[in-house]
């Protein structure tokens, strides 16, 4: 049994506490500076957060967030920035309620056919970020920011009325899936709400994600591909086939992110459909450290900026704007880089001096033995 390391616990929570510490703080500085009371804004979420069909609605929106957070954070591990996670969610999404609108099999079939194309169209856009970086050395930043432009074109293009566009008021939409796909969820009652059946799915690719890293060759290949694709292909790792394979997961990740909401509640693809799920797992994977538990932490805690904030509109006698929860999650980013980096750099300082001791102590042994034999 592994020994219990305090230090290395401290420095993997120190990160994202700093982080959070400093983005509150900041974000009073700006309520000061407006004129307004520091401290009133989160008392009213916390407020708002404590009623039931809140708390839902928490959950739900965690479970999107979480979802798209692994995928980012599966490109991190290979030292990869997949920026079009918000792009493969989107197109994903928009395919998989084509594919519910037009085939009526058995819910046993239905429902494991859309989970299918849903990560297939995931894959597929990733995938051609990550055949561009091993064939021809793209940048996947560049190509995945590409990637999310023409995805928005293609959605567009292909939620026309002439394609698989179904119009209902002034909204384009897929049309309404067979019912074989909705995917049931835990009903709460009527003035609660009802979690989405998929928040399961949600945790069991957490638990995957922490076991194939962890705990199989090629979640080893992975990371030391990540840490140094030098180093990995003298121990024989294929560093390309890898690049190619961790876009592909990426993507195919990235495309589950929307089903929670689709095959729960909306059960149809339109031009309103969330977007930026993709940019906000980026700061939740950063935050969360691309730990499963970090990450899930850090999902919940934006998820409730998100639903908790619009309580600050309705505030009497003051109203406070919710966009200071948007100014709040924009300076967590901010924060995160920068706690992150001092963090390492105090860890750092600590392991030198600990070796450094260490050192110190084996020559004066060493001396001492001397001493004795003479």
């Amino acid at each position: 049994m592994k020994k219990f390391d305090r230090e290395r616990v401290l420095l993997a929570v120190a990160g994202p506490v700093i982080a959070l510490v400093s983005a509150i703080l900041l974000t009073s500085v700006v309520l000061i500076a407006s004129g307004k009371n520091p401290f009133e804004p989160y008392r009213l979420m916390l407020q708002q957060a404590a009623y039931s069909d809140v708390q839902v609605l928490i959950i739900n929106q965690a479970s999107m967030y979480y979802l798209a957070a692994l995928a980012v954070a599966i490109g991190f591990r290979m030292n990869l920035f997949n920026i079009g996670v918000d792009g493969q969610y989107r197109l994903a999404a928009m395919m998989t309620a084509v594919a519910g609108a037009n085939l009526a099999l058995p819910g046993f079939l239905q429902i494991p056919v859309l989970l299918i194309v849903a990560i297939g169209t995931g894959a597929v856009w990733a995938g051609i970020a990550g055949v561009l970086k091993v064939t021809r050395g793209v940048s996947e930043v560049v190509a995945t920011i590409m990637l999310n432009a023409i995805a928005t074109s293609l959605i567009g293009y292909l939620t026309l009325s002439d394609v698989w566009g179904v119009q209902v008021g002034n909204n384009m939409t897929t049309g309404i899936m067979h019912k074989s796909g909705w995917f049931p969820g835990i009903d709460l009652g009527p003035d609660v709400g009802e979690i989405y059946g998929l928040v399961f799915l949600a945790v069991l690719m957490g638990v995957a994600y922490w076991i194939v890293l962890n705990r199989t060759r090629f979640g080893f290949d992975l990371r030391a591909t990540g840490a140094s694709e030098t180093a990995a292909a003298a121990s024989g790792v294929d560093a390309k086939r890898m690049i190619l394979t961790a876009m592909l997961i990426s993507g195919g990740v990235a495309g589950l992110s929307g089903l929670p909401l689709l095959l729960g509640d909306a059960h149809t693809y339109s031009l309103s459909f969330p977007t930026g799920l993709g940019f906000t797992g980026i700061t939740i994977a950063l935050l969360g450290r691309n730990s499963p538990v970090g990450i899930a932490f850090a999902a919940l805690l934006i998820a409730f900026l998100d639903k908790a904030s619009p309580a600050l509109d309705y505030a009497t006698p003051v109203a406070y704007e919710k966009e200071i929860a948007t100014i709040m999650q924009g300076l967590i980013v901010f924060a995160v880089v920068v706690s992150y980096e001092a963090v390492r750099q105090w860890g750092l300082r600590r392991q030198q001096k600990r070796v450094g001791a260490e050192l110190a102590a084996e020559l004066a042994h060493h001396a001492s033995q001397k001493e004795v034999a003479a």
